[in-house]
């Protein structure tokens, strides 16, 4: 079945891990076999290979560079400047891909729906893994005049915030509302049309946003807090609010998202005996609270900042995602629900926002 993943740090991985991800994973991973530089060497999940195996076809590809002040001790760019320019690399390196034909930018209907069409057919041609550009952290947009030129270069999606206070939103981890930037930004991302990933704001800015911004909105990786009660995941209220907005919810496959009281560095996947079925747990918890199907989707963070060792334990590669239609449809879910949650929410999502 075709899967659409709406959050992969494709460009991060390729410039700041140094991975060539036209390689296999398994020859990502002999390459960095000794390597201590980060914890995840070695155990990562994800290339271009390994996603047109698991037929994941398309997907919301970040940029994401965060800038941090001088008080603030998270790990990041040291100027806005340094953090734009960080972004503007990892563009080039997607349109890399283009060229190789490896990777195809989607910026519309008619090229989502083009490449819907090509990716379905049964040509023998190598086929480029659809992406939409999603910025994760907006601290790296210098002015609001300069939003309009990330549009044009493909931007459809974005973040306000990251981890921590922003430029723009307050983050995960941190207390504190949107201010009178924030509200400017909001403007310009619904003059633009551009989609709002509330994915990452902390309460209160998550709150002023729903009150500032009417435009389209969805969260691209974000599981449950009554589920695992962290400020990182959406309370009821929160999954509530964006299911009126007909918003779609991704759930992420970090596995100190998916359970309770794990501890970072010392709790393993099989230990906590978290698998792709745990998966299934938020995804189905969301759905209860919609009563359907049609807000939520798949939104992995595969290799985003972690590898094998936080991720389920029955995943070796991205392609393991082909066993959640078996399981949902053990849950009692239709194959209709289950197409859905695969990849039709968040493309009709698109072709809505877009048409």
């Amino acid at each position: 079945m075709l899967i659409f993943d709406a959050h992969l740090d494709l460009a991060m991985n390729a410039m700041e891990w140094n991975r060539d991800l036209t390689w296999s994973v398994e020859e990502i991973r002999a390459k960095e076999e000794g390597m201590t530089d980060k914890p995840d060497r070695g155990k990562n999940t994800v290339s271009l290979e390994a996603m047109r195996k698991g037929n994941i076809g398309i997907c919301m590809a970040t940029q994401i560079a965060r800038y941090v002040k001088r008080d603030n001790q998270l790990p990041g760019w040291k100027s806005p400047y340094q953090a734009w320019a960080q972004t503007q690399g990892q563009l080039a390196w997607y349109r890399a891909m283009e060229g190789l034909g490896e990777m195809a930018q989607i910026t519309n209907k008619k090229e989502l729906n083009g490449h819907l069409d090509f990716w379905n057919s049964s040509t023998k041609k190598k086929k480029p893994i659809g992406y939409i550009l999603t910025l994760e952290g907006a601290d790296s947009i210098l002015t609001i005049d300069q939003l309009e030129k990330s549009y044009d270069q493909g931007l459809r999606a974005i973040g306000p915030a990251h981890y921590g206070p922003g430029t723009y939103a307050h983050g995960t981890n941190s207390i504190g509302g949107i201010g009178n930037k924030g509200k400017e930004l909001l403007k310009e991302i619904a003059r633009l049309n551009i989609i709002l990933d509330t994915t990452h704001l902390c309460d209160e800015s998550f709150w002023e946003t729903m009150k500032a911004y009417q435009g389209p909105l969805w969260a691209s990786h974000n599981n449950c807090r009554a589920l695992v009660n962290h400020n990182r995941q959406f309370s009821d209220e929160q999954i509530i609010e964006l299911i009126k907005r007909n918003a779609v919810i991704g759930i992420a496959l970090d596995t100190w998202m998916m359970v309770p009281n794990w501890v970072r560095g010392k709790s393993t996947p099989k230990a906590m005996g978290v698998t792709i079925e745990t998966m299934v747990d938020h995804i189905d918890h969301i759905c209860q609270l919609a009563g359907n199907a049609l807000h939520v989707g798949i939104g992995t963070d595969l290799d985003g900042g972690f590898g094998k060792e936080q991720s389920p334990a029955d995943i070796d590669t991205i392609a393991d995602l082909q066993r959640l239609p078996d399981l949902l449809h053990k849950r009692g879910y239709s194959t209709k629900d289950i197409e859905n949650i695969m990849h039709a929410n968040f493309i009709r999502f698109l072709r809505n926002t877009w048409s």
